[in-house]
């Protein structure tokens, strides 16, 4: 559960190296100036990240599923329970202290096993068995205020009386046994008969004394004894809320919610069932506390800044549901607007890190030898160490600056970290379009461009007419345009093109291509921000 002042900072749903260290990098920055945020990644991190990550000895980003409203995120009642021994009682007062007329009731392991209402109490008052006694005698202790005499039994289960007749009436009326409970004042020959027929146990009420005779005969007989300053009438009156909460334990048309449910699902679900409590339950199946559906709003929006990315395509689940308070970002402007006014940087430069390294200036604020490995990660990883067409003279200036930081030759780490991406070892052809796969959406159609970089173009050529497949099952399954995948060799500088069916065409006149095949390598092709998508949207917006 995010708390009310954390503020999370992520890159795009498919996180490449620079999306990953600038969300790092942002939040050192950023708690340096007194916030606190944490930096989490929207899905698994790619090798090339890792070797960023493992080189300069910073810990992986907390993933992070989606930034909707959870309803543990809410205001809900928290540790509102009562365990299944306690008495109706203590669930009563505990009810009117919450002012919450309903309470979940709970096994010694937080199980849910039902509820109990005030209505509930109040129709055993009404139509409850009277006689009938099932709780323990701490309870019974607590209910009546009671002193505890002699103890012999924790469980108390039986049928109570009321010492109503006078007592040689009594003594030849009532026959009891060992699961009787009597209510009496001092009335010594009852107290002294019940003793003899060994009941289970005697409740003295006004105060009174027990002789000292009939004390040592209960000892001889295990009769359990409880005195109380409270009258027979009052006594009696509280002795059904003695009784344990199982006792009228509704465990029918209880729905209980998960503190991970969706608020919008959870809305959903209420509209429909129309209940006005719904236990929690959390993590193990436990019963966290309840939530009143009139208490539900929209005040715990989880807070966000976003990195390297602007568009709702490419970012968190549930984004719009979220406060976005900053947004750092070197692409074209997308989709994403906000009710308020944010601070938003963008920068026509190669690397989110490039911005966030301007930002650490302008505040004033020391890179340390591990943020300026990161942000040098980001920066070459972005420019293809400084070969891209997006590369800026602001961009070579950082990198020197951050290579004497941080200690490294900049080429050389460059050319280990992108090496150490490259592998495609173990993964799956979906795996490998994934890997930094981006949605677009281009007069009314949306399309999809990934980009992986390998030194080893055998590795994808020998599986090509299975990564078409892909790709065309990508385009029906998910409503794309067409897909196009770009595999990048930085040592040849260049692209090698492979698309789906109804890409052909528009890739060829895009790239001014006489002829296009599946594997055909453009020169110079590197950029996807700067060469592919430009180029590609400029050709459909021809059409």
């Amino acid at each position: 559960m995010q708390k009310k002042d954390e503020i999370y900072i992520f890159g795009h749903r498919n996180p490449d190296t620079d999306s990953v260290t600038a969300a790092i990098t942002l939040s050192y920055l950023k708690n340096k100036l007194g916030l606190n945020t944490i930096p989490v990644v929207l899905s698994s991190i790619n090798l090339e990240s890792k070797f960023a990550l493992n080189y300069f000895n910073v810990k992986e980003p907390m993933f992070l599923n989606d930034v909707n409203i959870k309803v543990k995120d809410l205001k809900y009642t928290k540790n509102y329970t009562i365990n299944e021994n306690e008495s109706i009682f203590t669930s009563y007062y505990k009810m009117q202290k919450a002012g919450i007329s309903k309470i979940p009731v709970v096994d010694s392991k937080k199980q849910m096993l039902g509820i109990i209402s005030m209505k509930d109490i109040a129709k055993a008052q009404f139509e409850g068995n009277y006689n009938l006694v099932d709780t323990s005698y701490d309870n019974i202790i607590d209910a009546i205020k009671g002193k505890e005499i002699l103890r012999y039994n924790d469980e108390i289960k039986g049928n109570l009386l009321v010492a109503g007749y006078r007592s040689t009436t009594f003594i030849e009326e009532i026959k009891l046994n060992n699961s009787d409970i009597l209510i009496i004042g001092d009335r010594h020959s009852i107290i002294e008969y019940a003793i003899r027929n060994g009941i289970k146990l005697i409740v003295i009420t006004g105060g009174r004394s027990i002789k000292e005779e009939h004390l040592e005969l209960a000892k001889q007989n295990n009769v359990n004894i409880i005195s109380t300053d409270y009258s027979t009438l009052e006594a009696t009156k509280l002795f059904s809320l003695c009784n344990n909460v199982t006792t009228i334990l509704n465990d029918r048309k209880v729905l209980c919610i998960d503190e991970n449910e969706d608020l919008n699902n959870f809305i959903k679900i209420a509209n429909k069932t129309r209940y006005s409590y719904y236990p929690v339950i959390g993590k193990n199946g436990k019963c966290m506390g309840i939530l009143r559906f009139s208490d539900v709003g929209y005040d715990n929006k989880k807070n966000v800044i976003l990195v390297d990315h602007n568009s709702y395509e490419q970012s968190a689940i549930g984004l719009e549901d979220a406060n976005i308070l900053e947004i750092i970002d070197h692409h074209n402007i997308g989709t994403i607007g906000t009710n308020m006014p944010i601070n938003f940087r963008n920068m026509p430069v190669g690397s989110t890190n490039t911005i966030i390294y301007t930002l650490y200036k302008e505040n004033n604020i020391d890179i340390p030898k591990d943020m300026a490995g990161l942000m040098l990660s980001g920066i070459l990883s972005d420019t293809l160490i400084l070969t891209s067409p997006t590369t800026t003279e602001l961009d070579r200036e950082i990198v020197k600056n951050l290579s004497e930081i941080a200690g490294v030759d900049y080429q050389k780490y460059g050319y280990d970290m992108i090496k150490a991406g490259t592998s495609l070892k173990g993964k799956t052809i979906e795996e490998i379009l994934y890997t930094d796969f981006k949605t677009y959406t281009v007069d009314n159609k949306k399309i999809g461009l990934g980009q992986i970089i390998t030194t080893n173009i055998e590795e994808i050529s020998k599986d090509i007419e299975e990564y078409i497949t892909l790709l065309n099952d990508v385009c029906e399954r998910n409503n794309y345009y067409f897909v196009t995948l770009f595999v990048t060799d930085i040592l040849k500088n260049g692209s090698y093109l492979i698309y789906s069916d109804r890409a052909e065409e528009i890739l060829k006149l895009s790239f001014d291509l006489p002829k296009l095949e599946q594997l055909t390598f453009v020169d110079k092709l590197v950029s996807r921000k700067k060469q592919m998508l430009p180029q590609i949207m400029n050709q459909m917006g021809e059409d």
